[in-house]
């Protein structure tokens, strides 16, 4: 499985509907909009690197309000709960 982090910048204005765009798409396991350099976070999950490429290109990068995006692609991640650790690799 490969987890990813996609950071996104976007126009003014429209955090909400980017936000509401993201709640259907089966991939996303959480989307948040933050403070900063980023605007949005969205964390997602895929059995595959095509369908992230097809996520981040057709999915991600057209919905309205989205200017760019970069993605954080999981090594190793750790729960602060420590029978829910998870590896991915």
């Amino acid at each position: 499985m490969i987890f990813v982090y996609i950071l996104g910048r976007l126009e003014a204005g429209t955090e909400n509907e980017v936000l509401n765009s993201l709640k259907s798409i089966s991939q996303v396991r959480k989307a948040s909009l933050t403070y900063g350099i980023y605007d949005l976070c969205i964390e997602a999950l895929f059995k595959h690197l095509e369908e992230l490429d097809d996520f981040v290109f057709n999915v991600v990068r057209k919905i309205p309000g989205i200017k760019e995006t970069v993605t954080l692609v999981t090594s190793r991640s750790i729960s602060s709960q420590p029978d829910q650790a998870i590896s991915f690799g």
